[in-house]
């Protein structure tokens, strides 16, 4: 029996073989094997850790048991009509949740303490000092209170920010008022100033950051004009309605940090407006070291009989 890596990504955590060597390190139990470079049984294979995998793929191995995604995205997977009717897990480790209630405090308090304004005014040289309202004055809602919405729902409350949140079905979340399914979305959106997106991508909120939904969003905030922040997948946004809406004032700034096509082609228009402000997917990269040792626990565990944990709903998506 093996554990095949498959990884296919850029940058340097998704460099191939030093994934091999973690796992190796780490999983005594069973050889690893990294693809393309080895050429293990098809049969012999039971376990695979992967990373955007070539689609059909994973079909070739007939004995596999579960499919152990690397990294917090599991839609391009779910996607795969070959994908072998088998377990998938998704990473769950505090380290990612962390990193991205990092990268949503900063980029909240970046669009509430105005300092895109503040950089162009350095440039110039000039001394601007904007007012600056407290954060009890600003509305946040948080689209998607899964692990990660959850988690920073709770560290911009505590900041002193007005924060709701929105899931497809109901969750409670203390001091968190939440909404839940497309009913209550318009009246969630009413209430938003800075919208932060973490929701998964499904044939469902595909595509649902669009005109239509920044229409919806307050008019009547003290920044003027409501924020948008994706940091969730790239599928979820039209960025030709982004841009429109930066245009027309529909929306006063952005944060991406994800895009349809990644990385993001030189000449998109977003990569120069000066409403927005661009991020290479990185508001939560995966820490190796971490899903290394969160693979292998699962893998030691199911092993001994125990159940898998964060095992995705095909249906949802998530």
């Amino acid at each position: 029996m093996t554990l095949l890596i498959v990884v296919q990504g850029a940058g340097e955590n998704w460099s191939a073989e030093p994934w091999r060597q973690r796992f190796a390190a780490r999983l005594k139990s069973m050889p690893v094997a990294l693809w393309p470079k080895d050429t293990p049984a098809p049969e012999s294979v039971r376990f695979v850790a992967v990373w955007k995998p070539p689609p059909g793929l994973l079909e070739t191995f007939p004995n596999l048991e579960v499919i152990f995604n690397l990294g917090a995205g599991v839609d391009a997977l779910v996607a795969d009509a070959t994908l072998p009717n088998v377990p998938l897990v998704r990473v769950a480790v505090s380290d990612l949740t962390k990193r991205m209630t990092e990268y949503v405090v900063l980029h909240v308090l970046m669009h509430h303490r105005q300092q895109r304004r503040l950089d162009a005014a350095q440039r110039e040289k000039q001394w601007d000092t904007p007012d600056q309202r407290a954060a009890s004055a600003v509305r946040v809602g948080i689209m998607g209170l899964g692990e990660l919405g959850r988690d920073s729902a709770e560290v911009l409350a505590r900041l002193g920010f007005q924060v709701a949140g929105w899931s497809r079905s109901k969750r409670e979340v203390p001091g968190i008022e939440c909404y839940a399914g497309m009913d209550q979305l318009p009246a969630f959106l009413a209430r938003t100033d800075i919208l932060v997106v973490l929701v998964p991508l499904t044939p469902e909120t595909k595509g649902i950051l669009n005109a239509s939904l920044f229409r919806m969003l307050a008019r009547d905030g003290v920044l003027g004009a409501p924020v948008l922040i994706n940091a969730g997948r790239g599928g979820l946004q039209v960025e030709d309605d982004i841009v429109a809406a930066l245009n027309d004032g529909t929306l006063g700034a952005v944060t991406l940090d994800v895009f349809n096509t990644e990385p993001l082609p030189a000449e998109h228009p977003l990569w120069s407006h000066p409403k927005a402000t661009i991020t290479p997917h990185n508001a939560a990269d995966s820490d190796p070291e971490a899903v290394s040792d969160y693979v292998v626990a699962q893998i030691e565990a199911y092993e001994r009989g125990a159940p898998l944990q964060n095992v995705v709903d095909r249906v949802r998506g998530y």
